[in-house]
């Protein structure tokens, strides 16, 4: 599968999870689980947002998903998700509502935890 580069070429489950991480600004999501290179949102992962007191908020929330170019870190992302079977991400950190790093947990040098590469 070619990665996503405009909104125009994403999965449904994709473009809800685009708008949550531009909602949510700072923080981050735990658990995400991956089956057949889709992200499952049902039930919607752990949802942690950062607080910070005594700055300004500079996300500006689109307020609709009409066709953009997608920005390289959501493209990286949404590659790696579509590239695995099955498995999860133990924690994804969103910084100015973008994706910025990511755990998972590996097993071994060759295999990651749950994460089973397609194949």
């Amino acid at each position: 599968m070619t990665p996503p580069v405009t909104t125009r070429d994403l999965l449904l489950s994709e473009v809800a999870f685009v708008t949550a991480m531009q909602q949510l600004g700072f923080g981050r999501f735990e658990f995400l689980r991956i089956y057949k290179g889709e992200l499952v949102l049902d039930p919607w992962p752990t949802t942690v947002r950062a607080v910070k007191f005594a700055t300004e908020d500079p996300i500006k929330t689109r307020k609709s998903m009409d066709e953009f170019a997608l920005k390289r870190q959501v493209i990286e992302l949404l590659d790696y998700v579509r590239a695995f079977d099955t498995g999860g991400i133990r924690c994804l950190e969103v910084r100015h509502g973008l994706p910025f790093s990511m755990e998972v947990a590996l097993a071994g040098a060759h295999e990651a935890a749950g994460v089973v590469p397609r194949g």
